[in-house]
């Protein structure tokens, strides 16, 4: 019995992994959202190193929760629409379940990639390296947490099949006090940045308690009412 259980995991998992990497292109695409988007504020305000340093990790936070809208459409659009969420339905397989391995997969191809690319826009807004490692630090700490929010969306998404805006209202929302908290960590002194690890770790675990309740009950509403 265990083991039936853990070769369907291993089924889902390795799919989402052939589909991610089919679509690589997707999440290439992501990638360059975020780097257009860098290169604009860098053009618009000119080479003001002071002011990159001022406001660059604001920025860099804002990119990336904006480039993370872009990847919530397609968590589990294509499950739904090829009927594959009627089968794991059919075959007994737990919702809450797949909402976990999709927390793993799509953490590990949309976010993982991020810690690369946020280090090279920190280098290129001149920001001090002491800073970079907090900045990634924070980021390690923050993004299963924007993974959750993303899943949330997209599951949420699936009840509105006609527009993908609510999706990116709720991540958008979500992730208010999460930028807000990371951002706090890095001009922050030692006890404050203690204070704020564990505030963005309560959220990590609040996050990871709902999101596969949320994500079961809004894929099976959406497949009731299909």
């Amino acid at each position: 019995m265990n083991m039936n259980i853990f070769k369907k995991i291993f089924f889902v998992f390795y799919k989402d992994y052939l589909l991610n990497f089919r679509n690589f292109y997707e999440i290439f695409n992501i990638f360059i959202f975020f780097i257009l988007g860098l290169l604009i504020f860098i053009f618009s305000i000119g080479p003001d190193y002071i002011l990159y340093k001022e406001v660059g990790i604001g920025i860099i936070w804002s990119l990336v929760v904006l480039s993370n809208n872009l990847s919530i459409q397609k968590l589990f659009k294509d499950d739904f629409e090829d009927g594959n969420l009627i089968l794991y339905m059919i075959n007994g397989f737990s919702f809450e379940l797949l909402v976990i391995i999709k927390f793993f997969s799509s953490w590990i191809f949309y976010q993982l990639p991020f810690l690369f690319i946020i280090m090279i826009a920190c280098l290129i807004l001149n920001i001090e390296i002491d800073k970079i490692y907090l900045i990634l630090m924070t980021f390690l700490l923050s993004s299963p947490t924007l993974t959750c929010i993303s899943i949330i969306s997209a599951s949420m998404n699936l009840l509105n099949e006609k527009s993908f805006s609510i999706g990116g209202i709720i991540v958008l929302f979500l992730s208010i006090p999460l930028i807000i908290f990371s951002i706090g960590i890095i001009n922050s002194s030692t006890e404050m940045i203690v204070a704020q690890v564990n505030i963005l770790i309560g959220i990590l675990l609040l996050f990871i308690a709902i999101t596969p309740w949320i994500g079961s009950i809004s894929i099976k509403i959406a497949l009731r009412d299909q």
